[in-house]
């Protein structure tokens, strides 16, 4: 539900055009305050068993060495160093745990590098979609499996860009523009529009996001996988539960199940 609520809070420009809510801006800030209440129901879920001890505090770790190596590449010429962990850690510990991760690294990251504001829940929830998707990629071993994500990393790299630049879109051009969001158009029209600004204004920072995933889940991504399996079977994140039979006594006592 809360990744169905992200996608819509993406698309909303190609169902509801600006001034429908009286103000231009109002659908911008009614959905930045929605994903903030459903990281609140996620967040929530975690606290009640969705996930053990264990795995919540093999989160608060990976979140804090995301939010510290952000600022290593802070976005300059599109470089982007939390996305490598990220690919890793979701395809290791699971689509949820992926979800949930990048929501809380980009967080924490707004937190202490001041990046709070209107775009703080999107930057939440394109790193989520990063992910969850990293946890359901196809099973591969060995090289496939590392040629594999790193492809996926460079392809995350172009995701997070095109769906980032859905949040001001509709706002940042003139309606004048041949690739500006223009409300009332069919679907395939205004797909057009946005695809063709998506290209014009930010292919060139994507492509640097793409090279750094590409190039440090190649790099690093054989040394943190066996890193993060040892650390989920070490932790036993999800260990079995076994009911075992007691035997009966001598003086006649039935089996009990145990």
């Amino acid at each position: 539900m809360a990744a169905f609520l992200g996608v819509v809070a993406f698309f909303w420009p190609f169902v509801v055009a600006p001034g429908t809510f009286g103000s231009t801006y109002a659908p911008l800030l009614i959905f930045g305050v929605l994903l903030i209440l459903v990281l609140c129901v996620v967040i929530s879920e975690i606290a009640e068993g969705g996930i053990n001890s264990k795995a919540l505090a093999m989160l608060g770790v990976l979140s804090a060495v995301n939010a510290a190596i952000r600022p290593l590449g802070a976005g300059t010429a599109g470089i982007e160093t939390v996305f490598f962990i990220l690919v890793l850690a979701g395809r290791v510990y699971g689509p949820g745990f992926g979800f949930t991760l990048g929501c809380t690294s980009l967080f924490a990251s707004a937190l202490i590098t001041g990046g709070v504001g209107p775009w703080m829940p999107y930057q939440m929830f394109g790193c989520a979609f990063v992910g969850l998707l990293a946890g359901l990629l196809p099973r591969a071993t060995g090289r496939r499996e590392v040629l594999l994500l790193a492809t996926y990393g460079a392809c995350s790299g172009y995701l997070f860009g095109f769906l980032l630049n859905l949040s001001f879109w509709p706002f940042s051009l003139d309606p004048n523009s041949s690739i500006a969001y223009l409300p009332g158009l069919p679907f395939t029209e205004q797909w057009q529009r946005y695809v063709a600004f998506d290209i014009a204004t930010s292919l060139g920072w994507d492509t640097g996001r793409a090279i750094t995933n590409f190039v440090c889940i190649t790099l690093a991504g054989p040394a943190v996988l066996t890193v993060f399996r040892r650390a989920a079977r070490k932790a036993r994140f999800q260990a079995p539960v076994a009911f075992a039979t007691r035997r009966p006594t001598d003086t006649g006592e039935k089996p009990v199940d145990t």
